[in-house]
């Protein structure tokens, strides 16, 4: 049965030579580029074209035309070929896709069954749209339908895949479509025979039956591309994270688009004075609802289908991922050993969407932090913790977050300091102070907090004068090198206007320099302070103790719920894990 997407929804591909289809009201060009695994084109030879139309693995037509017919073979592509994107531009300055009917794409196999199909409509200003996207997903290959229209055309379009000399390849592209239109007008004779799509039938074996669809693959750790088997994870995970949030636009366009054609539909019936007599106008609203149940149920089908898959992926993955990236509940905790080497990434905690509330998704950030953190203590609407109660909770969010950096990095390369000028967190950071984690004491008071500061900034400074200049091997002689995380509860109580002017520079030049901040603060507390301290909340990386829903993604902008990573109840594996941490810090003494 032939899927029939909407824009974001992917479909998986059984078979490996296809054939695109493409029909639209007017001539378009039409180009298929060849994409790394981040989708980037590095040269202009990654571009099948009117002037290039043959790669390895794919065929496009040689001029602009109404219908076209792509051939492609994904066998054939280079490994290191993981993305196929389908392109469409407008030949002409004034054109634009809004003043013709929607173009369509099919996709079918090789013999001619159809697979999906695809209307890219709601394009307006744009003369440039990327049409579909077959990309490497577990082993084998999926569609995605994309429909992102570029208003500033071609240029933009292929700049935006990663292309260097975007200008100057479009221009060729359009040159050669503007040649190919004109041999195409040329008198039969006067050109060159186009040959029809590829035939990929043996010339003996014609009849033979066609081949059944294959199972969908099972999942496997680890199978994202990379060097190394954490990076690979890493990398799987965030294609798990696009993936979910491309299905759930697909989910939540497909409910737009069904709700405001039935309310058209709707009002039609009702406009009409003849469908309001008889039971005209009663079948008329039965139809619309039941093309409105129809179309929602195949979205819902589909979103089941890739949630499914989904679920399926990460419960292989959970398993196989290694301490930095793992929920503190992981069998990997157990027997917990120091590194040698530091990570590539740190799980903050999960993500996960209203329609797949079953399904997390680890959230992670590539380290060293480029950003600081930001566990806010104060009150949200959905929250009804009290004060006290929820800054208890933001300081262990943020006191598993600093164990969890100093498990996974080898022992003389990450240190935590702790300032906390009331002794308000004396209980959560007890876990820390206890098992002998730390580099020296709590800082206390104002006295503390001035010194520690001060500390820091002279570091931040020496460190960056010696990386400007170029001579890091000038440092002083037994200057230590390890990354710092400053952890500060309770902000901004026991800060003066100096103190807050040094926490700002460590926010804004401390990453660069091996100096890290993490705030437990409740902004409210800061409100004296007015617009001073806008800049330093915009800086950190906002995290709740509680479910929010405040992260956007960067694919479709979904709002995600973040739940913090969190040692279960009554469980010792934090202390556990520090007590390692302590004794490594001893040895190493």
């Amino acid at each position: 049965m032939v899927a029939e997407l909407v824009r974001g929804q992917n479909h998986p591909l059984t078979r490996t030579r296809l054939e695109i289809l493409i029909s639209a009201e007017v001539p378009v060009l039409v180009a298929a580029a060849l994409g790394d695994e981040g989708g980037r084109v590095h040269d202009g030879h990654g571009i099948a074209h009117h002037g290039a139309p043959v790669l390895p693995g794919i065929e496009v037509p040689r001029a602009a035309a109404a219908e076209h017919r792509l051939s492609a073979d994904l066998g054939e592509l280079s490994e290191a070929v993981h993305r196929l994107t389908v392109l469409l531009a407008l030949p002409g300055s004034a054109a634009r896709f809004g003043a013709t009917a929607a173009p369509r794409a099919t996709v079918t196999d090789a013999d001619g069954t159809e697979i999906v199909r695809f209307t890219l409509a709601g394009l307006d200003a744009e003369s440039a749209v990327v049409a579909l996207e077959l990309y490497r997903r577990q082993g084998g290959w999926k569609v995605r339908a994309v429909g992102q229209g570029y208003a500033e055309g071609l240029t933009a379009l292929l700049a935006d895949l990663g292309l260097p000399g975007a200008r100057e390849v479009a221009e060729a592209m359009h040159e050669a479509g503007r040649l190919g239109a004109a041999l195409a007008a040329a008198p039969p004779n006067a050109r060159r025979s186009e040959g029809g799509p590829v035939d990929y039938a043996h010339p003996e074996r014609r009849a033979s039956p066609q081949p059944q669809p294959q199972p969908q693959p099972q999942p496997v750790a680890g199978d994202a591309p990379g060097w190394s088997m954490e990076e690979r994870l890493y990398n799987q995970v965030w294609g798990m994270f696009e993936d979910l949030a491309r299905s759930t636009a697909a989910l939540r366009s497909a409910a737009d688009f069904a709700a405001a054609r039935l309310d058209r539909e709707l009002d039609e019936a009702l406009a009409d004075p003849r469908a309001r007599i008889g039971g005209a106008g009663d079948a008329a609203r039965k139809a619309a609802r039941a093309k409105h149940d129809e179309l929602m149920g195949r979205a819902r089908a589909a979103h089941d289908r890739d949630l499914a898959q989904l679920t399926a992926e990460a419960e292989v993955v959970e398993p196989a991922l290694p301490p930095a990236y793992a929920r503190w509940d992981s069998p990997v905790w157990h027997g917990h050993r120091m590194p040698t080497e530091a990570p590539l990434a740190l799980r903050l905690g999960d993500l996960h969407l209203p329609e797949s509330a079953s399904l997390h998704i680890p959230m992670l950030v590539r380290l060293p932090l480029e950003r600081g953190l930001w566990v806010d203590s104060g009150a949200t609407p959905a929250d009804f913790t009290d004060s006290a109660e929820r800054r208890r909770l933001a300081l262990e969010v943020a006191v598993a977050l600093a164990a969890r950096l100093l498990a996974v990095h080898p022992v003389e390369e990450f240190s935590v300091e702790v300032i906390d000028p009331a002794g308000a967190g004396a209980g959560p950071l007890g876990a820390l102070t206890r098992t002998g984690a730390l580099t020296g004491p709590l800082a206390r008071g104002a006295a503390g907090v001035a010194q520690a500061l001060e500390s820091l900034t002279r570091r931040v400074d020496l460190v960056r004068m010696a990386i400007g200049g170029g001579a890091t091997e000038a440092l002083p002689d037994g200057f230590d090198t390890a990354q710092r995380l400053l952890m500060v509860n309770d902000f901004p109580r026991g800060f003066d206007d100096r103190a807050l002017t040094r926490l700002r520079f460590l926010a804004d030049e401390g990453p660069a320099a091996g100096v890290h901040l993490m705030l437990v603060a409740d902004r409210a507390d800061a409100g004296e302070y007015g617009p001073l301290l806008d800049p330093l909340w915009r800086s950190l990386t906002r995290l709740t103790p509680s479910p929010d829903d405040h992260f956007a993604d960067p694919w479709v902008g979904h709002s995600w719920t973040f739940e913090p990573s969190l040692p279960p109840l009554g469980g010792a594996v934090l202390q556990q894990v520090l007590r390692v941490v302590a004794a490594a810090r001893i040895k190493g003494k």
